[in-house]
């Protein structure tokens, strides 16, 4: 797996807080959403990296495996637990290192050999299996395509995951993702992916729940008298009845 320098894409050092994290993520998720570039395929690709690289260090302890184990970030506690499982000591008090999973050879070959410093030796042929880490994840939703349900594609990790969103997906929402977490190790379950919601108002309404509100300028004639006016909606233009003496309300926030 080729190493992804996160801290470059998102545009801050590693001594970042979790707070300038999130600012740098926001302000380039703007940026470069699909909306704003249609068919901008450049675009597209730096919101997939964008989002990867917040979905790491946007999360406290994704980010400390991450600065301690690099590319091999998504498997640092599956080692961990590796290692511990199979400390023991050996007759008349000497330290044995060795664990039972068949990970003498293959792509973690190499980072074993550093966790255990090259002394490791393998006992017996059974398989050690391990289920793969939960991810987290923030998706970005502007208010019109909340409003009905549609279809969102990103990319975790570097693989892109097409799900259903339903129309009146909320501010904050999370739902799970069975199975599209990270791998598990030798044939243990995929971990499970979480998903919350980040809707963006892209609109002139404010959002309350499931309902929307806006404000109509009226002219004296028809709030005195009652007439008829055309208001956008996110469905397009619809025309509304006004009663006679409608009363002035001042905008509230």
């Amino acid at each position: 797996m080729e190493f992804i320098d996160y801290y470059k894409i998102l545009g801050v050092d590693r001594n970042a807080s979790q707070d300038d994290i999130k600012k740098a993520y926001r302000k380039l998720a703007r940026k470069y959403h699909p909306d704003l570039n249609p068919n901008d395929k450049d675009a597209h690709k730096k919101f997939q990296q964008i989002n990867e690289a917040h979905e790491v260090l946007g999360d406290p302890e994704k980010r400390k495996k991450y600065d301690q184990y690099g590319k091999d970030w998504q498997h640092a506690e599956q080692f961990e637990q590796a290692r511990q499982r199979h400390y023991q000591r050996a007759p008349g008090g000497g330290r044995e290192e060795f664990f039972t999973g068949d990970f003498g050879e293959g792509i973690f070959s190499d980072f074993f050999e550093s966790l255990f410093g090259g002394t490791h030796r393998t006992r017996g042929r059974s398989q050690v299996k391990f289920r793969g880490e939960d991810y987290q994840a923030e998706l970005q939703v502007t208010l019109t395509e909340a409003y009905t349900t549609h279809q969102q594609t990103f990319a975790i990790n570097g693989k892109n995951i097409r799900i259903t969103v339903p129309a009146g997906i909320e501010d904050g929402q999370k739902i799970k993702l069975k199975g599209y977490g990270g791998p598990g190790l030798n044939g243990g379950p995929a971990g499970d992916l979480y998903i919350t919601f980040n809707i963006i108002n892209n609109t002139p309404f404010k959002r309350r729940g499931n309902d929307l509100h806006t404000t109509v300028k009226l002219d004296l004639y028809t709030a005195v008298l009652g007439g008829e006016i055309t208001i956008d909606t996110l469905d397009g233009k619809v025309k509304l009845q006004v009663k006679p003496g409608t009363q002035n309300t001042a905008p509230s926030d």
